[in-house]
């Protein structure tokens, strides 16, 4: 499937996600004198320790993250898990310092504001099991929506407000990247909708909504259908009640999706190329089970737009949309790096675990 090159790529990370993700080599403080310090305490970033209990917290999270927590590692494998887990807790403590010092760090209000959004889709019961599903407690969650709140704050004012695209910069990147913005066939932007009866260890929706067997799939999807009729938002039914955890976490979006491609399933062809954009198909059989080689399920589909073949040109505010993005994510990323690097080389951190690990190795 080719999409349209003009649309930003999504991704569901968080800004300290997206932050650690960079390039990060530690510093092991190996030489000198050391003054005592607590058996709990693994590291410290300018005098602020971190404890063991955090590491192991870290640890923990990080065994779920790798899909290891059936067979964790043992020996070496879980020493340098864990190295890797302190590392991050180490530059989380860099970078919730310089935000402290620029008087930064997110509000009680304004992490009780992102918890009652966050809580919106649930009832009390259902988001209560999704923080025991994810071995988290109340305190835990708001420990993560300062720490995260924080540095968008932070990035938003040392990094994204110093990024600069002008209409010259558009123009000379549109000129050197004319052809990628050739659609060579007719593409189709669609948003989907779906109910299976095959089983999932989870829904991927909001809701928590699983159909179990045909005759619970076929009157899921029919009751939805007829929601969507009644005016109900579309996307927000897919985000609650649609079972294709792909798609169901935006809205049901699929992105463009080529003319060839669609082909390839006839009765879906024919449904979605009958659409004005904006409209919805009625309800159709699939997706097919890869085993039986039969429909498990029900789809709706939306067309949100439809794009034909042929050149998109400078003018169209897609394209200057897309490209202005594109080229302020990428001198967003080259500041973040040496921003990063720099608050590194400004802390002192000693890694007492590391310490600990070099020496009883080292032969």
């Amino acid at each position: 499937m080719k999409r349209m090159h003009s649309l930003p790529v999504r991704t569901n990370l968080t800004p300290y996600q997206w932050a650690l993700s960079l390039a990060i080599v530690p510093t092991l403080l190996l030489a000198g004198c050391k003054t005592p310090h607590n058996a709990d305490v693994v590291a410290t970033v300018n005098g602020h320790a971190i404890m063991r209990a955090d590491l192991d917290k870290a640890y923990t999270a990080a065994l779920g993250d790798s899909a290891q927590a059936a067979a964790p590692p043992s020996g070496e494998a879980a020493e340098s898990l864990r190295l890797n887990a302190l590392r991050e807790l180490i530059d989380e403590e860099i970078v919730q310092q310089r935000a402290a010092k620029m008087n930064l760090t997110s509000t009680n209000e304004e992490v009780d504001a992102k918890l009652a959004e966050m809580k919106t889709p649930f009832t009390e019961e259902q988001f209560a099991q999704r923080l025991h599903d994810n071995k988290q407690t109340l305190d835990d969650l708001k420990h993560s929506i300062r720490r995260n709140l924080t540095i968008e704050k932070l990035l938003n004012k040392e990094i994204n407000s110093k990024v600069t695209v002008t209409d010259a910069d558009v123009t000379a990147y549109y000129n050197a990247h004319k052809a990628e913005f050739n659609l060579t066939e007719t593409q189709y932007h669609l948003a989907q909708v779906q109910v299976t009866s095959q089983p999932a260890a989870q829904a991927g929706n909001l809701q928590g909504s699983k159909a179990t067997n045909d005759e619970e799939a076929r009157k899921k999807i029919q009751a939805l259908k007829a929601r969507l009729d009644s005016g109900e938002d579309f996307g927000t039914i897919a985000m609650n009640f649609s079972e294709r955890p792909e798609t169901a976490s935006s809205g049901g979006d699929m992105g463009f999706v080529a003319e060839s491609a669609m082909r390839v399933d006839p009765t879906t062809y024919a449904a979605i190329t009958k659409l004005k954009a904006g409209e919805i198909t009625g309800i159709i059989q699939g997706p097919i089970d890869p085993n039986t080689h039969k429909p498990a399920g029900y789809t709706i589909y939306k067309l949100v737009s439809r794009e034909p073949a042929g050149q998109r040109e400078l003018n169209d505010p897609r394209v200057q949309q897309a490209i202005r993005q594109q080229l302020h994510d990428g001198r967003a990323q080259l500041l973040k790096a040496a921003y990063f690097e720099m608050l590194r080389d400004q802390s002192k951190v000693e890694n007492f675990f590391a310490e600990q690990i070099f020496k009883n190795d080292a032969h």
